[in-house]
């Protein structure tokens, strides 16, 4: 079994800064891809950032700049700092991770989201 636990988000003024994180725990050979997504009511998941494990990252067009994802190997953990936040920002962030286990098995894993909230 593998479980994430996401921790970060909150409630901040436009301008501000927020960073999330995400740990990963269970039963891991290694972990290859993490990434974070974004989802509002009625729109469908979207891409923020990820990270691969050599440490190359792609950001959606909307947060470079403003965002940065990084990750803690022995840790086990990914993290996106978000700068210059702005309303539109206003999601649920997810994080994502390719986990490979014990077995050689490659398999793909959520968090249970965090509520990130910029006001005007």
């Amino acid at each position: 079994q593998v479980q994430l636990v996401e921790s970060g988000g909150g409630s901040v003024q436009t301008g501000g800064s927020l960073r999330l994180s995400c740990a990963v725990s269970g039963s891991i050979r290694s972990i290859g891809y993490m990434g974070w997504h974004r989802q509002t009511p009625g729109k469908q998941r979207e891409m923020v950032a990820d990270i691969t494990s050599g440490g190359k990252t792609n950001y959606a067009d909307s947060v470079k700049g403003r965002f940065t994802i990084s990750r803690d190997n022995p840790k086990n953990t990914v993290y996106l700092q978000m700068d210059n936040l702005k309303p539109e920002d206003t999601a649920v962030y997810y994080c994502d991770v390719r986990v490979v286990n014990w077995n050689w098995r490659s398999t793909d894993y959520w968090g249970q989201g965090t509520q990130v909230t910029v006001s005007s």
